[in-house]
């Protein structure tokens, strides 16, 4: 997993409350295990029309907001079924940041766990970025300071110490218990020695 500090671009503002994760890559795309190439399929009945020609007025069909690493969304994003392709194809397609008032617990948490930054933010906030964005100009998240920078403004938000650590460096739940492989090999030397007819 990439770490994760600064990043910086044009935020992309999806103008839409409950977006769940079928809409965000629908079933038909769920067949594959690998995290790859599900960027061209994100947000696909909305991105394509029935004969998969790009809508135009859909904001990630348009510059320069087809290639924003920030996405702001209304409240509940990421609601649905718990699956973990909805953030694979939002790195793939390169989001590696959306901004809500309110996320999905599930989805929140596998955010997390793929190093894609959530960050949730009052409404009121949230305004201020979106004028950002409808002027297509670059803001700064830098999670280190848990800052949301843009023009001469500044915006603190929220995240869990342990997760921030987890992104700053790259951990996901494999990385962190390989990271215990000492302690991990101690206890089970000691367990074949007090309990040997285990093995």
């Amino acid at each position: 997993m990439k770490k994760f500090n600064i990043l910086k671009g044009i935020p992309a503002y999806l103008q839409m409350m409950n977006v769940d994760t079928d809409m965000i890559i629908p079933k038909q795309f769920l067949k594959t295990i690998k995290r790859t190439g599900l960027g061209k399929n994100l947000f696909f009945e909305m991105r394509y029309d029935d004969n998969g020609k790009k809508i135009d007025k859909f904001i990630l069909n348009q510059e320069p907001y087809n290639n924003s690493p920030i996405l702001i969304t209304g409240k509940n994003f990421g609601c649905g079924s718990s699956r973990e392709h909805a953030p694979w194809a939002l790195l793939d397609f390169g989001i590696k940041c959306v901004i809500s008032p309110s996320f999905a617990d599930i989805f929140y948490n596998n955010c997390f766990k793929n190093g894609m930054l959530p960050i949730i933010l009052e409404e009121k906030k949230i305004e201020e970025i979106i004028e950002y964005s409808k002027r297509k100009e670059n803001i700064e998240i830098n999670l280190e300071n848990q800052k949301i920078l843009f023009g001469n403004k500044v915006i603190e938000f929220e995240i869990d110490p342990y997760k921030k650590k987890c992104l700053l460096n790259g951990l996901d739940d494999i990385a962190i218990s390989l990271s215990k492989s000492e302690e991990i090999s101690l206890y089970e030397d000691k367990l074949k020695n007090n309990k040997p007819w285990i093995n």
